[in-house]
Formats: C-alpha cells, sequence, structure tokens
C-alpha cells in the first residue's frame, strides 16, 4: 500500500496539470462550433453547394422558344362555317375558306372570277321548311371585306330558323354559293303560350298518395294529401287544379 500511493498520486497529478495547459485548447474549439446565440451548431453530414458555386450549364427556365402556355390555332386548314345564336334577336358566324376552294372557283368562273367578284353573307329564314338551297321563305345579302373570316348578324326575329351562306357575287348580281352554315334557331324573346289545361295524374303515384310522409314537391300532391288529412295548406295553387270552397 505504502509502494501504490507515490504511483497514486503522481498520477493525479500529471492529470490535473495536463488539464490545466489543455483546458484553454478544449475552450476555443468548442467556441468555434458555437454560433452567435451560444446554440451548438452540428457539423454538416453532407457537402453544402452554394449557388455561386453552381454551374451555369443548369438553367432553371424554360428555352426562349418554349411556349408556357399551348395556343389554339387560328386556322385547321378546311373549309367550314359555323353559326351560333348569340340572342333572339342576333347570329354569330365564323368561317374559313381554303386556297383549294379559291382554286375551284377560278376553275370554274374564270382566272379572273375571283378578283372581279366580293364576299357576300347570304342570310337564309327557312322556318318550318326542309331548305334545299331555293326554297327558303326569304334571305338577306350582307357585304363584307375580303380578309372578314366572322360576323354578327342582326336578324331582329326570335323563333325563327336561320341558315347562311358564305359566296361570291358577279357584277350583274350573280351569287356563287362557298360554304353553306348548319340550321340554328334563336330562341322566344316572351314567354311561352303555351299553356296545359291540366295536370296528368300518374295513376300509381295518385293511389299511392296517402304513404308520402317527406319530400312532397308537387303542389297537388302536397294539396290533396292536406285535404285527406282535413288540412289545407295556404298559398297552394296549381295549373288545372282548383279548390270548391
Amino acid at each position: 500500500m505504502n509502494v501504490l500511493f507515490p504511483w497514486l498520486f503522481g498520477a493525479i497529478m500529471l492529470i490535473l496539470v495536463s488539464g490545466i495547459f489543455l483546458w484553454p485548447l478544449i475552450q476555443s474549439r468548442t467556441a468555434k462550433k458555437n454560433d452567435h446565440r451560444g446554440f451548438l451548431i452540428p457539423a454538416p453530414l453532407f457537402n453544402e453547394e452554394f449557388s455561386s458555386e453552381l454551374s451555369n450549364d443548369i438553367a432553371l427556365k424554360p428555352p426562349k422558344n418554349q411556349s408556357l402556355e399551348a395556343e389554339l390555332p387560328h386556322h385547321y386548314g378546311m373549309d367550314r362555317m359555323i353559326l351560333m345564336v348569340r340572342d333572339p334577336h342576333w347570329l354569330f358566324a365564323y368561317w374559313e375558306l381554303t386556297a383549294t376552294k379559291n382554286e375551284q372557283f377560278t376553275n370554274n368562273y374564270g382566272p379572273e372570277a375571283w378578283s372581279a367578284t366580293h364576299p357576300v353573307l347570304r342570310v337564309y329564314d327557312i322556318t318550318d321548311v326542309d331548305f334545299n338551297g331555293k326554297n327558303a321563305i326569304g334571305y338577306t345579302d350582307i357585304h363584307v371585306s375580303e380578309n372578314i373570316d366572322n360576323w354578327y348578324i342582326q336578324v331582329g326575329e326570335p323563333d325563327r330558323t336561320f341558315c347562311i351562306d358564305l359566296g361570291r357575287m358577279f357584277s350583274d348580281g350573280r351569287f356563287i354559293t362557298l360554304l353553306r352554315s348548319n340550321t340554328v334557331t334563336t330562341p322566344r324573346a316572351s314567354l311561352s303560350d303555351r299553356l296545359d289545361e291540366e295536370w296528368m295524374w300518374i295513376e300509381g303515384l295518385y293511389r299511392s298518395i296517402g304513404r308520402f310522409q317527406y319530400g312532397i314537391s308537387s303542389p297537388m300532391i302536397v294539396e290533396e294529401h292536406a285535404l285527406r288529412k282535413g288540412v289545407v295548406p295556404l298559398g297552394i295553387s296549381s295549373p288545372g287544379f282548383s279548390r270548391k270552397d
């Protein structure tokens, strides 16, 4: 025991002396790992890469010649004419005329025929008519410009059926049809003049009326059901059904 005591005392003193000299070094290394708030910053698991270090070859923007949004084509390369209803008094037509139709017209009527004519919209009233191109009730001609491919048409006729031809008109009044539209019917501009004299009963529904408890929506069913219960609801009326006092 007396032999070990000097060795043990020497080891303890060596540790203390080493700690005194190594403490400033340990403290400086610990301070480098702390930020200005005093929190320990963990060592990064991966190597960091800053924006200035990124290669210029990596482009995040789309190419200049690439469009961000798809655009509808202005032309589809086909001869067509579309007629639509805007309201009871107005129609809207748009069309596409290809070079093939121009060549056909020139071949049929001469090389100078196209320049000697001008475009015309012929609006046919074909209400209650099986239209064959010649049996319209009446028509109106609208002279348009060469570069026009759509037109608003004021017909002023609610509840009528129309069809439109796009053609070329010669100086002598001859009209040559190039395109023909679909047919459309303008809506009514007033309330319908059709009045039902009475409501029709579905026999199976009428017989089972007593079984309805919830969700009754027809005024006739509600009133009939109430009469059977001895209660007359207020404010319920129905075409063709009158209550006797």
